[in-house]
């Protein structure tokens, strides 16, 4: 069976202790190279990973004919000129969610993969999880009637910020970049609609001047109303809530069900029963497979992956706007 030969770009965490150990589950994929500005580390990386190349250059390795994609889990402010990079070098791109610190990147991006004819994806893995096609079955069987609210969050416990990633402004760190894009990508996805209007509260960090926490509320042209939250500093929670006029489902393990064995659960309550269902799945095993599968089947349909991206980032510029003006604000 063949498989998608992958480099990554970077020895970042999420790549050590997330997706080098899915690659050796998948099916489709498999990683042949790994790059890191600091050659000495990749070397110690790929020994420690059974990853038959190392690169001290994330050129190096674009310029490797024997890569046929690249995972990218640089930090934010870096997705969008390594993404073009790597579409010049004809590799398909899986590339880490945010896929750009705004909306107007994309754009960019997007143009140099349809020009070169690459497949992106962007790496929202919780969407893969079978429990989030079995709420969207709920809500249309009509069981919790007619939807009226949504609530996400994705918080925890930052224990070490002095130094890290996520606190740098000037990288795209925050909460609202790092976990607030997933409860705002899952309230589009699972309502199927955009937002029109967006009010967002925050705690800025005074030296850092990033977010460490924010509150967000949605208005969309459909009445319904929904809210965002996400933070550095509160016990860990992801989840999901759907309020209808007759019922309610409730995703306690929304984003990160790996945290429990893949186990995801949908609660479904009304008046008269409440009942668990259990979906289980290998959530970064599956993205890549799916990855993989639309880049051998030439079936990956970039343009619909970048309008995802770019919808999901707009409701991002319009939250960092509503924290500059404090205002609620136009999506």
């Amino acid at each position: 069976m063949k498989k998608i030969r992958f480099g990554i770009l970077s020895t970042a965490g999420i790549a050590q202790k997330e997706l080098i150990p899915a690659f050796k589950r998948a099916t489709l994929a498999e990683v042949t190279a790994i790059a890191s500005r600091n050659g000495r580390k990749a070397r110690e990386i790929a020994q420690k990973n059974d990853i038959p190349k190392s690169y001290g250059s994330y050129e190096d390795l674009l310029g490797d004919p024997e890569i046929d994609a690249v995972y990218i889990p640089l930090p934010n402010h870096l997705h969008k000129d390594w993404v073009i990079k790597a579409a010049e070098k004809g590799r398909h791109i899986l590339c880490e969610k945010p896929a750009a610190l705004n909306s107007s990147e994309i754009k960019e991006m997007e143009e140099a993969c349809l020009k070169h004819d690459i497949f992106f994806m962007e790496g929202f893995m919780y969407a893969v999880h079978p429990q989030h096609a079995r709420v969207k079955e709920i809500i249309a069987s009509g069981e919790i009637g007619e939807v009226t609210n949504m609530r996400a969050a994705f918080t925890f416990l930052l224990e070490q910020p002095s130094g890290s990633i996520k606190m740098k402004k000037e990288t795209g760190g925050g909460s609202l970049y790092d976990v607030g894009c997933y409860g705002i990508h899952s309230i589009r996805t699972i309502l199927g609609t955009e937002p029109e209007t967006v009010q967002t509260h925050a705690v800025i960090d005074p030296v850092s001047g990033v977010d460490t926490s924010q509150l967000t509320h949605m208005t969309f042209p459909n009445g319904i109303t929904a809210y965002i939250e996400s933070g550095f500093h509160s016990f860990r929670r992801s989840e999901y809530e759907v309020i209808g006029t007759k019922g309610k489902i409730t995703v306690p393990r929304a984003f990160r069900p790996d945290w429990h064995g893949g186990e995801g659960l949908v609660i479904i309550e009304n008046d008269s029963v409440t009942r668990t269902e259990r979906f289980y799945a290998d959530q970064y095993k599956t993205e890549i497979d799916q990855f993989a599968a639309a880049v051998l089947e030439k079936n990956g349909d970039t343009k619909a992956e970048f309008k995802q991206s770019y919808l999901n980032l707009k409701v991002i510029d319009a939250c960092l706007k509503s924290i500059k003006s404090n205002k609620k604000e136009i999506v």
